[in-house]
């Protein structure tokens, strides 16, 4: 063994028994070039879903920042819906939603997919009616003109009307 191999490994168990490593490394590395050696990375497995509180009778709504793929969404919904949830909407700034995204989300527990209008997704709309697009090219375009002129954007969030 090389001594930058040793060093190298050296610091990878330290990691490992104190936590650090994010994900966690394997033992044996995969070679780029034969000077220069990096760890394979092995995913991290996900916690089981659990639900906190009493959803029984209750609307539940999932937001996240991007869906794209549906998996854990329709294994919450699944998981809500079991536990007595009356509906289940997922809200999310970006709809991705590609390949077979649409027909997951049709087949599922989920009652209706809300995503603005920043990509795209007329297609898959036509797929999954459960999907819902809110349009926010005004309040975008008025945050941008705020910025640009320096005027406050607090304001702009606090004096929004309902009906926007």
């Amino acid at each position: 063994m090389m001594y930058d191999e040793y060093m190298f490994c050296k610091d990878a168990e330290s990691d490992m028994v104190d936590g650090r490593h994010s994900p966690p490394t394997i033992k044996t590395s995969g070679a780029i070039h034969p000077s220069m050696e990096i760890p394979l990375l092995i995913p991290k497995e996900k916690p089981p879903i659990t639900v906190v509180g009493d959803v029984g009778g209750r609307i539940a709504i999932i937001v996240d920042d991007i869906i794209d793929d549906v998996g854990s969404f329709v294994a919450a919904a699944e998981t809500l819906k079991e536990r007595g949830a009356y509906k289940v909407f997922v809200m999310a700034t970006h709809g991705i939603l590609s390949s077979d995204v649409p027909r997951f989300i049709e087949e599922s527990a989920i009652d209706e997919v809300v995503v603005t209008n920043t990509i795209p997704h007329e297609l898959q709309k036509l797929q999954c009616p459960k999907i819902k697009t809110v349009d926010i090219s005004m309040i975008l375009a008025e945050a941008i003109r705020r910025i640009h002129n320096g005027e406050s954007m607090s304001y702009l969030f606090r004096n929004i009307a309902m009906d926007d």
